[in-house]
């Protein structure tokens, strides 16, 4: 089964970003930096799942790009999901485009792929899973 994770939003500045959902009174947590990506993210839970906000460490990163193209939004929708390789491996015989096929670590320990957004219909897609037990 599928849940939403989070929600992956670009932000030029990341103290803004934090500056304006404390002022609605919800929490920040979890601010780290994810080094391979580079980015500067943090987190705000809401209920079961998430805001995660997203500062670019450059302009030649990712998000650096998707901010130069498109402007600070919405990057990502994440859905959580029980075996990401074995959902992964599903889609793959589907014939589904994804970004890289490596699953990688990100923030939180987190596993995580990146599916084109060919084909999910414009959205990129995020799928991750839960960090291992005993990492």
């Amino acid at each position: 089964m599928a849940t939403i994770d989070h929600l992956g939003i670009a932000v030029k500045s990341l103290a803004e970003a934090r500056s304006f959902y404390r002022r609605m009174g919800l929490e920040i947590v979890g601010e780290e930096t994810v080094e391979h990506e580079g980015v500067r993210l943090a987190m705000v839970p809401l209920g079961e799942s998430r805001i995660e906000l997203l500062e670019a460490l450059a302009a030649d990163t990712p998000i650096g790009r998707f901010l130069a193209k498109r402007g600070e939004g919405l990057h990502h929708v994440a859905l959580r999901v029980d075996d990401l390789n074995a959902t992964v491996e599903k889609l793959k015989k589907a014939g589904t485009k994804f970004i890289s096929d490596e699953i990688k670590v990100g923030a939180g320990g987190h596993l995580y792929v990146f599916v084109h957004p060919s084909s999910t219909g414009g959205v990129l897609l995020e799928l991750c899973e839960d960090p291992p037990q005993g990492v």
